[in-house]
């Protein structure tokens, strides 16, 4: 026999979502994912997302290695972007699905844009570490 789950009395945001045993409601996190997003992508060596999570150990272990010399930046990133970032509370994050695909967009246009932008400035003979350009 199965029971119904519930949503935890504590998390009064519903996020539209059912659980697998029924039409009941799912509990989201009431931090949003797309600030989320945006401080992962922005801030993320500093661990500024996961002081906004309330995850404080591993934002100062995040912040004291630079986003794990970037490596751990990059992988949350794309971890909240798939979904799967939670907040201190393990509730997923409020407004994943209307704003997910938008993100994706953004993100992937940026790093787009940055590449080639990068690329123009190496055919170019753009010196970053002078910040001038060979003659």
């Amino acid at each position: 026999m199965s029971y119904p789950q519930y949503a935890p009395a504590y998390a009064p945001h519903y996020d539209g979502q059912y659980s697998q045993y029924g039409p009941h409601p799912v509990a989201c996190s009431a931090r949003s994912f797309v600030a989320t997003w945006l401080l992962a992508w922005l801030g993320g060596p500093l661990g500024i997302d996961r002081f906004y999570l309330g995850k404080v150990g591993t934002g100062l272990l995040k912040l004291f290695t630079l986003g794990g010399l970037g490596l751990w930046a990059f992988a949350d990133l794309l971890v909240v972007l798939c979904g799967g970032q939670r907040d201190s509370d393990d509730l997923p994050l409020a407004g994943y699905r209307e704003h997910r695909g938008l993100a994706w967009a953004i993100t992937g246009a940026t790093a787009v844009v940055g590449g080639a932008v990068s690329y123009w400035a190496w055919r170019n003979g753009y010196d970053t570490e002078l910040s001038t350009y060979q003659y």
